[in-house]
Order: structure tokens, then C-alpha cells, then sequence
């Protein structure tokens, strides 16, 4: 599964909220809007952050965010957090959580962090 793992497009934002919407079901919905556009630009621009998603059937199904965040302990070496992982209901069980878990980990691993963290809910 890890194969079908890639980076978000900068065009994808509209279907990453909707798969949003399964992760915080009682969060209001954005706007999208000039700010929504200008933030989500600047979430794109920065190296540190990592949108990852497969795409199924023309949709995103599954996806995280990776930020890899800078340090001055162990050897000053960065760490890995992991955010906001979410799978559509209809294509869970199927290995694409853990799909994109695995990608953030080796994209961690690539960025010299020692250590990543999952940070999770409640669920």
C-alpha cells in the first residue's frame, strides 16, 4: 500500500477537507475563501510539513500530516510528529492508514529524525 502513498496536490484541498470531515465530524466547515487559500498556500510552501494521501478511485481515502521539527537535543537531530490521520469510512480495514503511517516514517527516517511520535484522539 505504501506504493500508492504521494504528496498532495495543491489543487486537492477541497477533497482534503471533505476526508477531514470524517476525522472532526463536529468541527465547523471551513471556508473556502482568500484566507483559507493564502494558509493552506503557506502550508504547502513549508519543507518542514507533510501532507500525505492516497487517492482511490478519484478520491483521497486516506491521508496524514508528517512535520518534521527542528531540535537542539540528540545530536541536534529533528523528530518526526504525526497529525490528523484519517481514512474514509468506506476503505478502512484495507491497509491505507497504515499505508501512509509507514510513508511519514520513512520520509522521518530520510530527514535523519530520532524519533516519531503519532499523536491520537480519543478513538
Amino acid at each position: 500500500m505504501i506504493e500508492k502513498v504521494r504528496a498532495i496536490k495543491p489543487d486537492e484541498l477541497g477533497q482534503l477537507l471533505e476526508l477531514y470531515r470524517y476525522l472532526n465530524p463536529d468541527d465547523p466547515p471551513l471556508v473556502m475563501d482568500q484566507n483559507l487559500e493564502r494558509h493552506w498556500n503557506q502550508i504547502l510552501a513549508d519543507p518542514s510539513l507533510h501532507y500525505l494521501v492516497i487517492e482511490e478511485d478519484g478520491k483521497l481515502v486516506s491521508s496524514c500530516t508528517l512535520v518534521i521539527i527542528k531540535n537542539l537535543t540528540r545530536s541536534a537531530r529533528p523528530y518526526g510528529l504525526i497529525e490528523n490521520v484519517v481514512t474514509h469510512p468506506d476503505y478502512r480495514r484495507k491497509g491505507y492508514g497504515t499505508g501512509v503511517l509507514k510513508k511519514a516514517v520513512e520520509i522521518a527516517r530520510l530527514n535523519n529524525c530520532y524519533k516519531v511520535m503519532l499523536m491520537t484522539g480519543r478513538k
